[in-house]
């Protein structure tokens, strides 16, 4: 019987088949002391410790792209980069597709990324792969001082630039300026509907990676109140995006967010045709064991599809 194989990373994602911790740390020597060796004398790293997850991401963002400095506040959101890049890299086909197959690349393409956190990864890797200029927009100040002194410290994303969400209840209206145009928007919702939920997610990771019961877990991976839980979960944030991305609807060509839970897929698809979006598609993304996808959304006809091509892509 053939053996099942596990899903893949995206074919272009850099970071296909595991880490190489030497490679890592020979680039990014403070990661270092991070890595042992485990029972089957394979190096391993102790993906628990807040620190190590934070070196681990320094290593890879300085092996990979030339990230000279990246660093976050304590508590804030530690991205894990693979399944970040897989995002990107799926964006990029969802371009390709709405351009006779053909990637649109360069300054040119205009990419915002909604709740950019204090990491700015989104913009960083999509920048870097692909040359986008990016717009991140961040409600927290003190993630958007981290985001600027990341962009201070790395000349090589001088196309990236952050915008302050004044209003926590706005997501695109504040930020999308009058006459400007994105060929796509993402979004890494916060999916936890209260902060206990958040808890009880991260215990259950601690539990998983160390095979211990926990009774309170410090998240490996941080993470502020707005990047993992909001008043009514997922579902609620996506409803706003949803309902709001109608006031924008000949700005943006594409509309994304990510969708952590599939059971909230058939009310975002009822919404979307609710609110009369003309075209959606749910793009499924795996990584390991585990399923993801996003789900994007058009206003645009046909005719306008072919106008907007014309126009910016040419």
């Amino acid at each position: 019987m053939k053996k099942e194989e596990k899903p893949r990373l995206h074919p272009r994602n850099l970071h296909q088949g595991g880490y190489d911790l030497e490679a890592l740390s020979a680039s990014f020597p403070t990661l270092g002391p991070f890595v042992v060796q485990n029972e089957f004398g394979n190096l391993s790293l102790d993906f628990s410790n807040p620190n190590a997850v934070k070196a681990l991401n320094q290593a890879l963002l300085k092996h990979h792209y030339g990230i000279d400095f990246w660093d976050i506040p304590d508590g804030f959101l530690c991205p894990p980069i693979p399944g970040r890049a897989d995002y990107i890299h799926h964006l990029a086909d969802l371009l390709a597709a709405s351009n006779h197959g053909k990637n649109p690349e360069g300054h040119k393409i205009q990419i915002l990324d909604i709740g950019t956190g204090a990491n700015l990864i989104y913009p960083i890797l999509g920048h870097l792969s692909y040359g986008w200029t990016f717009v991140g927009s961040e409600l927290n100040p003190k993630a958007v001082d981290s985001g600027r002194l990341i962009l201070g410290k790395n000349p090589r994303l001088k196309k990236i630039d952050l915008r302050s969400q004044a209003s926590p209840d706005k997501i695109y209206e504040g930020i999308i300026r009058q006459d400007e145009f994105f060929d796509l928007t993402l979004c890494n919702p916060p999916f936890h509907e209260s902060q206990e939920a958040a808890q009880a997610g991260s215990r259950r990771k601690v539990q998983n990676l160390t095979g211990k019961e926990v009774h309170e877990a410090k998240l490996n991976f941080g993470g502020q109140a707005a990047e993992l839980w909001t008043a009514g979960g997922e579902l609620e944030f996506i409803r706003k995006m949803i309902s709001e991305s109608g006031r924008f609807k000949n700005q943006v060509f594409w509309f994304t967010t990510l969708v952590s839970k599939s059971a909230n897929l058939k009310s975002i698809e009822n919404l979307l045709k609710k609110i009369g979006a003309s075209e959606q598609k749910t793009i499924p993304m795996a990584q390991g064991n585990k399923q993801s996808r996003f789900v994007a959304w058009t206003f645009l006809n046909p005719k306008q599809q072919e106008s907007w091509r014309n126009f910016r892509w040419k």
